[in-house]
Order: C-alpha cells, then structure tokens, then sequence
C-alpha cells in the first residue's frame, strides 16, 4: 500500500525523501508529496500522478537546507487521488504535518467531533483528521509527543504514522498499529520507512518496531515507547545482509522481467542447506519445524497469489506428506470463526510478511491456541515474528507488484515441507526420485527459460487482442490455473478465469467462442487424458485453445489445437515449476505489448496492508 519514508539527520532531507519514494513505487500508488523544516516553518508539496510530478513541483523551490523531512506515496483509500487528498496532510493551525499508512476505522466519529470544535477539513482523508486530532490533542498536552501518544489511543484501526513539527526542530515521532514501519540506523542520521529499501543505500541496520509502538528520532540518536503510558523500550538493531544490488535491473526492461528469470536462483537458495544426502540418498532437513509435533491437521491461510501456492501444496501435502490439509482464503478465515484443534496447526503464507488479512488470521489462530508456522520472504516481518516457527522462502527483494519469484519459493518451500513430513512417516522410492528431480530443477529451468520467453513474446502478438481468456487445469495444475488468469488480470487488464478442467461442463462452456480463447494446462501426468478431453470440449466450440504441454520420449504430444507450447520433460511435480514461468511470460509479454505498466500495475499494491 503506501510508501512511507521519514529522515532526520546531516544530509538534505528532500532529494534524500525523493529517492526512498522512487524506491518503494512498487508498493502502489496514486499520488505523492514532501515535508520539511526549513527556516521554522513547515513547507508541503504535493502531487496528483507519478512521482515526476511532484520532482516538477520541487524543482523551482530552495530546500537543500531541510535536514529533517516525511515523503508519501498515496494508494487511496479515503477520497479520489487528487492533490487535495494526497499526504502530507496538516493540523488545523498548520503546525504540524503527518504522513500514514492504514485505515482509521472511527475517522467519521472522530471528524464529527472536531467539526463540532470549529476545525475545517480540506480533504476527504481519514489522515486529515488524524492531524487534526493530534493538533487538538496539543490544546491539553503538555508536550508533543503526549498529544501524539494520545491522539493514536483514540484511533481505532491500523495505521504507520510519521509527523514533523517546527516545534521540534530535527525531530520525528513515529508510530504503528497493524501496518508495516520500521526505522533505519546511519552514521549521523535517522530514517523511519515502510520498507527498507526506502533507505538500504544509506545503511543497513534496523529496528523492527512491533504494534502499540512509538519512536522517536532525530538525527543520530532514536528511543523507542510504549503507546500504553510512554515508557521506553528497548530495541535490538538488526543487520540486513542484502543490499541495492540485489533489487536492480541488471539490464532488464522491468523488475518483472528479472525476477522471472532468476527463478533458478530463486530455487537453488530455497534448496540450500536444506537437501542434503545421507547415505547416499537426498534427505530433507527442516530444523524448525522439529520444535512442532506432526500436525493431525494443517489449515493453509492466504490471499493472492500466496493462496494459489497453498492450493498449488495441499495435494503434495496430502499425498506426499500424509497430512490431512485445508484451505482458506485469510479474509474469509478471520471472520467465520473456524474450529481449530490445539493438535492442529496453522500455516499462514505471505511474501512480503505484512499482510493485513493474513495477519489477522495468524493472530486468531494463536488465540485458539494454534501453533502456526510463517512461510514469508522478508526477514524481520510481523508474521515473521508472530509465528511461533518461521519458514524464509529465501528469494530475495521482489519489487514487481505482480509476484513471480515469489510463488515459486513458496511452492519449493512446500514441496520441501510434503517430503520431510514424508521422511519422518516413511521414505520411500516415490519421495527419492522427487527429491532427485527438484535437485536438478535450477539447471532444468535455467535452460528452459530462453525459449519460454520466445514463445511467450510469439504468443501475445496473436492473442493480445482477446477481451476475455479461459485457464483450465486439473489437479495442482488447477492452482497453476489460477495463478495464470490472476497474472493476465494484473498486468494487462484482460479479464481472465482459471478454472477446474471438469467445472467447464458446469457452467463456463456457455461462454466459449472464437473470440473467447482457452489456455489449457496439458502437462504430462495421469490426469492427461481427462484434460484432453476437456481441451476437445472447446475444440466442439470453435475455441481458439494454447496448449500448454510437455515432451514425452523425445516428442510432443499430438493434439489439434491452434498453438502448442511444449515445455520439456520433467518429474509430474517439478513440471509445475516449468509451467508456472510460461504463464508468467505469457502475461508479461501482452501487458507489455499492450502498453502497460508491467511493474506497476493500475489499482495495485504490493504489500497490502489494510482489509
């Protein structure tokens, strides 16, 4: 959602705020803007659009000598995304800005109040009345920070919020409650950011701060306080061992582009120290899982893409690692009051840890008594540290708003998982020749991915004109399915459903024409024949149909379809990881014949953190 970056130290704070902006773009947004001390007073910019907009605005004013500053980007929640709604948003008397990400859920009632008092609205944001709220606050306190601490007790909701005051020179206060904010520890100097590449270039120490937390920065030094009473806390500071490079193009047209293509790498870190051979045969070593006893039931929680990787996992699950496992989207999870089992456990997936929903979700099931397990790519987050065990995808910064890498992660991580809860059972030959297989998956993929993309960019010319597409699969290819129609969506604004290949019959059949194509999950496993079936179902229709198939002894399969994308042969659980880039290239390669912003993508977010 929105990207949040404060600064408070020796450098100019404005051209420093700009570039952390640009550096979370990939979180979504709608409108941006800046403000800074400078000569005792508080100046704010802002800007409808792109950020260049508001580096338009900024050029003409003089603000090198601002130390200390708050930068916004704005996906919107309250209000249109026009300037007037964009942050930073002031008090009623101008002395103080703030920037916030989240949902006051009690604004209205909060509004009314102030309305009452004689305050004057110029937006229609719920951050508006916070700042209102805490100027208010200040009428009674007997310091800024009181009446910061005290207007946040009276939001009700989620929120990341920074302010600045003149009446502070240099000085930050910060503050969250269910949304994503950390700080960032230099020499000399202070950042407070929704996401650590808004100041990595700078430093890579942090500190994590936890829900009902508020800090304090200005320059050099940082304090950390309870919401509660204001009483300090003590925080650890924590290196972070990637770095810029890492979420750089390297000479890509988009970050979706790359982060596609390093999913070999992707994948052999995942595997990394955790397949390792004894005796001769490949072992799966998952040492956090061993404080847990063997789950009677799992509970897979998710949303997006997270859920499809889930859906992707519970056969294997099931069928590899003898545990009986259930699906839930997390915003449906949280509100239907499930049953859970103090034997049973919970598995919440997220990317980027920081998931409202699924958040939500890993916090019910505590409260059940649940033990649940974090499947998260980002070191340090909520879920990450929620957990009771934490599972790291290892992936790597994934700036993309669409997910790639990602999921693929998610899916090792899984299939990891179904063969150590098979190990712990009983080996067997069947989990020997999988784990054999995705040993060899980075090399398999890394040669496959080349052609795919030729294929892929081949495909979009002739099938970017389609108003509407069909994915079908059965079985963990229906997860795959799934996904591909979700891709086409985000990035090309194509409407698209995945399907279960035997629900075609059900319903969906009545919308197949030659203007309506089918992309069709035909990979070789023994659910082949049925799908076939089903591909000649929309053959009967005059459906324009891509094949999405695989060698089988050195040949393709023979089927009369208009276009037949043959992946090589592979184990029937690794072809997933061959099938799941060629639909991520097929919908990058329309959106970007179309014209589109691959990597951000309209209405989109990508860490989204409010319901």
């Amino acid at each position: 959602m929105c990207g949040i970056i404060g600064y408070s130290g020796h450098r100019p704070a404005v051209p420093l705020l700009i570039e952390g902006l640009h550096r979370l773009e990939y979180r979504g947004y709608d409108s941006s803007g800046v403000a800074f001390e400078q000569s005792g007073q508080i100046e704010v910019v802002k800007a409808a659009g792109k950020l260049s907009a508001l580096e338009e605005k900024l050029s003409g004013r003089s603000c090198l000598l601002a130390t200390a500053g708050i930068g916004h980007t704005r996906w919107a929640t309250h209000g249109l995304p026009v300037e007037r709604n964009a942050h930073p948003h002031l008090s009623q008397n101008g002395d103080l800005a703030i920037i916030h990400n989240g949902i006051i859920e009690n604004f209205q009632e909060i509004k009314d109040d102030l309305l009452a008092k004689g305050h004057v609205f110029l937006s229609d944001t719920d951050t508006e009345v916070l700042a209102h709220l805490i100027g208010e606050e200040r009428k009674s306190a007997s310091c800024l920070q009181d009446a910061f601490a005290a207007a946040l007790r009276r939001a009700h909701g989620a929120y990341a919020v920074v302010l600045l005051s003149p009446e502070e020179p240099g000085v930050l206060y910060a503050a969250r409650m269910s949304a994503p904010l950390l700080m960032g520890v230099g020499v000399g100097e202070c950042f407070v950011a929704s996401d650590i590449p808004a100041f990595l270039p700078y430093t890579r120490e942090v500190v994590f701060l936890e829900d009902g937390e508020v800090a304090r920065i200005k320059g050099a030094s940082w304090e950390v306080f309870s919401l509660k009473d204001l009483s300090p806390v003590a925080k650890p500071v924590n290196h972070i061992p990637w770095d810029m490079q890492a979420a750089a193009k390297d000479g890509y047209k988009h970050f979706m582009l790359k982060e596609i293509m390093e999913q070999p790498r992707v994948v052999t870190d995942c595997l990394s120290g955790r397949l390792h051979r004894k005796s001769g045969s490949l072992c799966v070593d998952l040492p956090e899982l061993e404080v847990l006893p063997e789950p009677k039931r799992l509970h897979i929680v998710a949303c997006g893409t997270s859920y499809n990787a889930g859906l992707w996992g519970q056969q294997l699950l099931e069928n590899m690692g003898g545990i009986p496992t259930s699906l839930d989207i997390a915003s449906e999870f949280r509100y239907r009051d499930p049953i859970l089992r103090p034997d049973e456990v919970v598995m919440v997936i997220s990317q980027s840890g920081e998931t409202a929903d699924t958040l939500a979700a890993l916090r019910l099931a505590k409260e059940k008594g649940c033990k649940v397990i974090g499947l998260c790519n980002v070191v340090g987050s909520s879920i990450a540290r929620e957990a009771d065990v934490v599972l790291y995808t290892q992936a790597g910064p994934e700036i993309s708003v669409a997910s790639t890498k990602a999921m693929c992660s998610q899916m090792v991580l899984i299939a990891l998982m179904a063969a150590y809860y098979g190990q712990r059972r009983q080996p067997s030959a069947r989990d020997e020749a999988f784990l054999e297989a995705l040993a060899s998956l980075p090399e398999l993929l890394a040669s496959a991915l080349p052609n795919m993309q030729e294929k892929a960019a081949s495909l979009a010319l002739r099938f970017a004109s389609a108003r509407s597409f069909f994915y079908l699969g059965r079985g963990q290819c229906h997860a795959l399915a799934l996904e591909g129609a979700l891709k086409l969506k985000e990035l090309s604004y194509i409407h698209a459903e995945g399907y279960a290949s035997g629900e075609m019959k059900h319903g969906p059949i009545a919308l197949i024409d030659p203007l309506f194509p089918t992309f069709a999950l035909a990979l070789d496993d023994d659910l082949y024949p049925k799908v076939k079936s089903n591909i000649q179902e929309v053959l009967a229709r005059q459906g324009r149909v891509i094949a999405l198939v695989q060698e089988k002894n050195g040949k393709s399969p023979e089927l009369d379809v208009e276009e037949l994308w043959v992946l090589p042969a592979a184990h029937p659980v690794i072809a997933s990881f061959l099938a799941l880039p060629a639909l991520q290239l097929f919908s990058y390669c329309v959106a970007d014949y179309l014209g589109k912003d691959v990597d951000q993508p309209r209405n989109l977010a990508k860490s989204v953190t409010v319901e």
